[in-house]
């Protein structure tokens, strides 16, 4: 049996360009919201009819499909609010890697940021860890566009939910706040809870 998931608190109310309405409403509406409905799929599947499966449609395909909806929601969304809340100026790990795997700090911004206007719902910064290098990743839907083998490291949300009571349409506008606020120390901080620095050290010997 999977495990019942919690909601993750936001340890912030408001951020610079963020406002507190904004977040709320992301956070405590759109992110909860997939939790319940994680909980209701775990719940489900433990009944669910597992004699007649079908691959044009049955209860267990269904649930099994959303369930990859409604988790990768989850993880999307609490990497997104654990990227936040800093003042934007990378340092340490990260940042030397990006400048190894993109040339320059300044060339990665510039296509990460032109993939948060073209991307329907996510870009993600993470490593391929078959070649223990970074690579921007697009995602329009929760469930399609990543990559296995990849561990993400930044998050940035370019759902409509995610900035339109602040900037409308100006989705632009909202990636630069993003920017601002990105909190590097937490991305560093994923990078050795996954000891992925070991993986890549290793990886760097071989090449």
């Amino acid at each position: 049996m999977v495990a019942r998931k919690e909601v993750k608190p936001l340890k912030y109310q408001k951020l610079d360009g963020l406002s507190e309405k904004q977040l709320s409403e992301h956070h405590g509406v759109l992110y909860t919201g997939y939790v319940k409905k994680w909980n209701e799929i775990q719940e489900k599947l433990e009944t669910v009819d597992k004699s007649t499966p079908n691959a044009t449609y049955s209860d267990l395909r269904e649930l099994k499909l959303e369930e990859t909806f409604a988790g990768n929601a989850i993880i999307l969304h609490e990497m997104y609010f654990a990227n936040l809340g800093g003042n934007g100026t990378p340092s340490g790990t990260i940042l030397e890697w990006i400048k190894e795997d993109f040339g320059s700090f300044e060339k990665w911004a510039e296509e990460f940021k032109a993939m948060g206007i073209c991307s329907r719902g996510w870009v993600v910064l993470g490593m391929d860890v078959q070649s223990s290098r970074l690579h921007n990743y697009l995602c329009d839907v929760h469930n399609q566009g990543g990559m296995w083998g990849t561990a993400p490291f930044l998050i940035l949300d370019v759902y409509e939910h995610a900035y339109f009571i602040d900037y409308a349409t100006g989705r632009k506008s909202y990636i630069e706040a993003f920017m601002k606020n990105i909190n590097w120390d937490s991305v560093n901080n994923m990078i050795k809870q996954w000891h992925m620095d070991e993986m890549r050290k290793a990886m760097m010997v071989k090449r």
